[in-house]
């Protein structure tokens, strides 16, 4: 039995529920080769009484914009793709926190570079999930990769051949004994991480890096930055330096696996007090309630599964 269906019974694949052990694809399939494909990360969060999954439809619209930006033809709406998701978790019968990981890509039948004529394949799934990184804090290290710029590839695409950029800057980063990495643009400023945007708070002021730092645009991003800016913070998108990461009285990352994570140290050096800070503690408090549907201004952000 695969490591997989020990986690959960059914995927979504291509418009039907299939078990686990028969949710697989051929080793000539065009993504394997080639990374012809594009996905999302997703969370489900179980409260005592219902799941409900974060920000669900716009998850899905990025989906289907990215297949667009990569050439992949989908023949699903954003609604159906949001139904499939509901019905493979409930198919699962999931009452705990879970990861939810839509992809799409390029099938079999060639490997020729030319993907016109290759068909699409989409699946679904769903498995249990609990912390990706420390939420206690990260030790980060900016790297020596940079990076991908937005003229090499459409890196606003959260396409899967473009990640492995991030996988070979976490394993220089691992290497070194860090838990993440922080890379640069190709101008020399903060990007990212190798899956996670960045905050940093000075004097007050949290600051991110902007979409022409060749970042992700992160849905949990979008959603820190209101959060923030609701509870009276002032939040600026612009270029920072690594001085600045360096120099921050806080620093924390964001993302779907990493929900808010607070950066303790950058290349050795503490950030702040080396522990993390009081508005990076306000933010995850928040973002806690909100995924839990303890606050009922964010409910519009939260899909009920049962």
């Amino acid at each position: 039995m695969s490591v997989w269906c020990k986690k959960f019974r059914f995927a979504w694949i291509d418009g039907s529920l299939v078990e686990c052990e028969k949710a697989q694809v051929h080793v000539l399939t065009h993504a394997l080769h080639y990374g012809t494909g594009v996905f999302e990360g997703i969370r489900g969060y179980w409260n005592g009484e219902n799941l409900y999954v974060f920000r669900l439809r716009e998850h899905m619209e990025r989906m289907l914009v990215s297949a667009k930006m990569v050439g992949l033809k989908l023949d699903y709406k954003v609604e159906q793709l949001v139904d499939a998701t509901v019905e493979v978790i409930k198919a699962n019968g999931f009452k705990e926190n879970i990861y939810i990981r839509p992809i799409a890509f390029a099938g079999e039948g060639t490997i020729s570079l030319d993907i016109s004529g290759v068909p699409v394949r989409v699946a679904i799934t769903a498995f249990p999930f609990g912390h990706y990184l420390k939420p206690e804090g990260v030790r980060v290290k900016i790297v020596s990769w940079r990076r991908i710029p937005s003229f090499s590839l459409p890196i606003s695409a959260k396409a899967t051949g473009i990640y492995l950029n991030s996988v070979v800057s976490l394993a220089e980063a691992k290497k070194e004994g860090y838990d993440e990495a922080v890379l640069l643009d190709w101008r020399g400023y903060i990007s990212e991480g190798s899956g996670e945007n960045i905050f940093i708070v000075r004097k007050g002021v949290i600051a991110t890096p902007p979409v022409t730092a060749s970042i992700l645009e992160g849905i949990t991003r979008d959603s820190v930055i209101k959060i923030a800016r609701d509870l009276g913070y002032t939040v600026e998108e612009r270029d920072i330096t690594r001085d600045e990461l360096h120099s921050a009285n806080e620093a924390f990352m964001t993302g779907t696996a990493a929900e808010i994570t607070p950066i303790v140290e950058v290349d050795g050096k503490p950030v702040g007090d080396g522990k993390p800070g009081p508005i990076t503690i306000k933010l995850q408090k928040e973002y806690g309630d909100i995924v839990m549907a303890k606050n009922k201004k964010y409910m519009e952000w939260l899909t009920p599964v049962y």
